[in-house]
């Protein structure tokens, strides 16, 4: 039987262990507040990252939504940029899906916070 070891090589699974457990349940926490953004409606990362509590979290916020799969039923399409821009690779595709809820895009490209920002509320489970 090969002796356990200890060290920088089991420290560092331990490590990714425990940060792939936090990660994936930051990741279900962005999840659940952008499945409360309604049709028709958008909500900024920057907006859902102080739902959260995180002030600085907009971009935790663009990675859980980049990690998403297909078919997992979170409308990622309805955030967008604080600008009212979309900031993603796959743009006609997000556009084609907020136009198709009745979103409008002016002739640069931005939707009018003012008309489609959701504001609430928002549901977040407390584990």
């Amino acid at each position: 039987m090969a002796p356990t070891l200890r060290g920088k090589d089991n420290a560092g699974d331990f490590k990714k262990t425990y940060m792939d457990k936090r990660q994936k349940e930051t990741f279900q926490r962005v999840y659940q507040v952008v499945r409360c953004i309604p049709p028709g409606k958008v909500a900024t990362y920057g907006q859902i990252a102080q739902w959260l509590g995180w002030p600085h979290g907009a971009r935790t916020v663009g990675w859980a939504l980049r990690a998403l799969v297909p078919g997992t039923g979170v409308p990622w399409h309805r955030v967008i940029n604080a600008k009212g821009k979309i900031s993603i690779a796959s743009e006609t595709l997000q556009r084609e899906l907020l136009e198709a809820e009745g979103v409008a895009f002016n002739a640069a490209g931005r939707i009018d916070l003012n008309t489609y920002r959701y504001t609430g509320p928002v549901l977040i489970q407390e584990d």
